[in-house]
């Protein structure tokens, strides 16, 4: 079983040595991924609400890409640099699954990187 770079161009291009996503086998594996607007190449400047949604935008791209879809995520896991945004992002997470949501967890972090307050990792199946 080989594993597949998973890149688009319709998601922030990464900011270190990683993949925005890796295929292996029937699943995928989505970096971590920030609010950034692929149009500025810049953190949205917005609620938290509208950064989540912007970053459920960006794993729906990477997923897309692959060849799968939001409704096939199995895991995801929220970090957060303030856990009194947990409900704000609840929200606008939620929003983004019309069927059954996947397992989760969240995590409050010290920092993320570029000074975010969410970042998003995903895994998926596909096919």
């Amino acid at each position: 079983m080989s594993n597949k770079q998973i890149a688009t161009t319709r998601a922030p291009a990464a900011i270190g040595p990683y993949s925005q996503g890796i295929s292996t086998g029937s699943l995928l594996f989505i970096s971590g991924q920030l609010p950034i607007d692929t149009t500025t190449g810049k953190l949205l400047d917005g609620s938290i609400g509208e950064q989540t949604s912007l970053i459920m935008k960006n794993i729906e791209a990477i997923a897309r890409e692959a060849g799968t879809s939001l409704d096939n995520i199995v895991k995801t896991t929220i970090f957060l640099t303030d856990l009194g945004n947990f409900q704000e992002v609840n929200e606008a997470y939620g929003a983004f699954f019309s069927k059954a949501p996947p397992a989760r967890a969240t995590i409050q972090v010290a920092a993320l990187p570029l000074g975010a307050r969410v970042e998003i990792e995903a895994v998926a199946t596909i096919g």
